[in-house]
């Protein structure tokens, strides 16, 4: 049964989607049975270039990413969600929706690129260190035995995750 998995950030137009598309590809080549997706509570609506721009360099495949709203996900018929992670810090403090199958929530803070100071190159390294920050903690929780795993032990393992 495939695992699902829940990346959220408010504009859902960088890190969650460098998120997404880091897990995707990582499971994807590990043999794992899971999709990660990722939403916004306000979308932007739009992918930022930079974070396509380094998931292509990086091999990193984006075919069908798109800026979305968590709504998506909330509603009846919607994949069913092991795990939700927040991966700025305004999303985990916001009232998110009621996630159908209760699944486990955790935060795993990035500093927004978006935000980054600099010219187009300095703005472009704070992307790929952020892609490669997060794809260290994909790999990490592809090496656990999430079909196994009951949710409180997965939580406080993910918590773990977090703070390393």
């Amino acid at each position: 049964m495939t695992t699902n998995v829940l990346i959220l950030c408010t504009h859902n137009s960088a890190r969650s989607v460098l998120a997404e598309a880091m897990l995707n590809h990582h499971a994807s080549r590990m043999g794992r049975d899971l999709r990660a997706c990722s939403a916004g509570s306000a979308p932007s609506g739009r992918v930022n270039p930079l974070a396509l721009a380094v998931l292509a360099d990086a091999g990193i495949a984006t075919d069908g990413v798109r800026s979305k709203s968590w709504d998506e996900f909330a509603v009846p018929g919607a994949p069913r969600m092991r795990v939700v992670i927040t991966v700025c810090d305004s999303a985990a403090n916001e009232i998110c929706p009621v996630w159908p199958g209760s699944p486990v929530k955790v935060h795993w803070g990035y500093p927004d690129p978006s935000n980054a100071a600099g010219d187009e190159s300095q703005r472009r390294a704070a992307f790929d260190l952020t892609r490669q920050a997060i794809g260290y903690r994909m790999l990490q929780l592809l090496e656990l035995p999430l079909e196994s795993m009951d949710d409180a032990n997965l939580r406080a393992v993910l918590l773990e995750i977090a703070r390393s």
